[in-house]
This record gives structure tokens, C-alpha cells and sequence, in this order.
């Protein structure tokens, strides 16, 4: 089998089988971080037992059953989530509760990251690599216009003097950096290309466009933050690369970009099979391991 179909099979396959890791240290934390925020529940119920007999006889009981409906609410939406990953199927409701799972389980499973020395960075990249799997499982496909590349500013050139932030098309095209080409992509598929310096940018570039599904171009830290705030619109995220460090001349992997465009739009059209960003850009140092892969 060759051409686009091939295209997307093997992406398809690239993305289920990397980061299996990945995977399960998001499962172990997110059942972990559950089962903290169960025993605090349960705390809340156990420590004033005493003290609520003295309002009324019934009143431990009633808060018993609203910690219990509290504790069962956590359980279901994490074990839809862990469900969702490991089946691809959800529990009925639980795909409602996602946000809430996310946005409340994510600062817990740092939290308990750091207590067991992993990462923030390691527990970003996994809670990435699961919402990108969530988000082909979830998001349905879209026309060009519906579909917005976000790009962060540290993808420019240092040197260049062009400001991008409030209009893409000020780039000359140099090719010193890999706006080029993903000016060329976005002209071919027909989709929104932007770049932030931050959040605050970021968000009023969404309520500008309006787009359906955004594709996301970060850091660990930034795209995780980005996917929690713009929660329930579907964020793909896709890792920089940082041959020079962080946020100076950061590189992207243009084909990944660009599989992702095909498996998201309706009708797309034939790849234009873009170089890898070290080809693109100039020769510098070598990019850190697994940097600019699909998170």
C-alpha cells in the first residue's frame, strides 16, 4: 500500500507504539493521585464525625454519602480515562468528566511525581503522549479553515528583526528557521498558522480564529498548560526541539506536523513531504534524545 493511506497507517502505528512508558507512568500516577484525593475525601468525612453528631444524629451519614458520591465521581472518571487509554472506549459519562479529570489530577500527579523522583518534565511529556491518544480517539475531521497551527515564537530565527506575534506573513521566507515551511504547509492545506509568546497570546489567537482543533508546537511545560486552559477543544500536542536549549532557535518536526494535518482534516491533499526541521534550519548542536517526537 502506498500513498497517503500508507502515509497515515504508518503514523498511526509510529504513534500506538511509541511511548508505551509513557503510558503506563501516566496510569500509575493518575491511579495513584486518585487514591490520595480519595483518602482526602474520606478524611473530611472521618475527621468531624464526632462534631457533626452534636448538629444531628443523621448529619455524619449525609456527609458520608456526599464524600462517598464525591469518592465514586473521582473513581469513575479517572478508571473511563485509564479505560480510554489502555481500550480506547470510555464508561458512559466519563468523557464529560476528561476535563475535570485533567484539570484536577494533573498538579496531583507532579506533586506525587516529585515525591517519588520523576520529573516534572517526565510527568508532562506522559500526560501529552495520552491526551494526543485521547484526542485521535475523540476528535472527529475538520476543514482547513477549522484547524489552527500553533506555533511557540522561540521557533524564529534570534537574529530576525521581523515581527510575526500579530501578522505570520511579515517572515521573508530566509529559511533560517522553520517558519518558512510552515507558512509553505499552511498555504497548501489551507489551515491557520499563529505564534504566541505566551499564554495570554495564545488564548486571544483562539477566540480570534475560533478553531475546532488546534495543533500545538511547545515545551513540556506550555503545552500542558495550554492543554488544560483551552479544555474541551482538542489540543494535538507536538514536542520542540532544543538543540540550543530552551526558548532560543527551537526546532519542530515538520513531518510530524504534517501527518498530523493529514489524519485531522477531511480532504487533504497529497503531502508535500517537508524536510525534518534539521534539515531545514542552519547546522547547530544536536538536538536532545526524543525531542520534537509526537508527545
Amino acid at each position: 500500500m502506498t500513498g497517503p493511506d500508507s502515509s497515515l497507517a504508518a503514523f498511526d502505528r509510529d504513534d500506538q507504539s511509541a511511548g508505551a512508558a509513557r503510558k503506563r507512568l501516566f496510569i500509575g500516577l493518575i491511579t495513584g493521585a486518585s487514591a490520595l484525593l480519595s483518602l482526602l475525601l474520606l478524611a473530611l468525612w472521618v475527621v468531624p464525625f464526632v462534631g457533626l453528631n452534636a448538629l444531628h444524629p443523621a448529619a455524619p451519614w449525609v456527609l458520608g454519602l456526599l464524600v462517598a458520591a464525591a469518592i465514586g465521581l473521582v473513581g469513575w472518571a479517572s478508571l473511563g480515562l485509564v479505560l480510554n487509554i489502555l481500550l480506547g472506549r470510555s464508561l458512559p459519562f466519563s468523557r464529560r468528566l476528561r476535563g475535570l479529570t485533567i484539570k484536577l489530577f494533573l498538579p496531583l500527579m507532579v506533586l506525587l511525581g516529585k515525591a517519588l523522583g520523576i520529573s516534572k518534565e517526565r510527568v508532562r511529556s506522559s500526560f501529552i503522549k495520552v491526551n494526543n491518544e485521547l484526542v485521535q480517539h475523540e476528535a472527529g475531521r475538520y476543514t482547513g479553515k477549522d484547524i489552527l497551527l500553533l506555533m511557540p515564537h522561540c521557533l524564529q530565527n534570534s537574529r530576525c528583526d521581523m515581527r510575526l506575534t500579530y501578522d505570520i506573513n511579515n517572515c521573508k521566507r530566509c529559511g533560517k528557521c522553520p517558519i518558512r515551511d510552515l507558512l509553505a504547509l499552511t498555504e497548501h492545506y489551507g489551515v491557520h498558522l499563529a505564534i504566541a509568546t505566551g499564554g495570554t497570546i495564545a488564548r486571544r489567537i483562539v477566540v480570534q480564529l475560533r478553531p475546532r482543533l488546534i495543533i500545538a508546537v511547545a515545551c513540556e511545560r506550555d503545552l500542558s498548560s495550554g492543554i488544560q486552559d483551552t479544555y474541551p477543544l482538542p489540543v494535538f500536542g507536538v514536542l520542540n526541539e532544543r538543540p540550543h536549549g530552551p526558548c532560543l532557535d527551537t526546532g519542530v518536526s515538520l513531518p510530524l506536523v504534517e501527518r498530523a494535518l493529514q489524519r485531522f482534516l477531511a480532504d487533504p491533499p497529497a503531502p508535500r513531504g517537508l524536510p525534518m526541521a534539521s534539515e531545514a534550519a542552519a547546522p547547530g548542536p544536536q538536538a536532545r534524545p526524543g525531542a520534537g517526537q509526537g508527545a
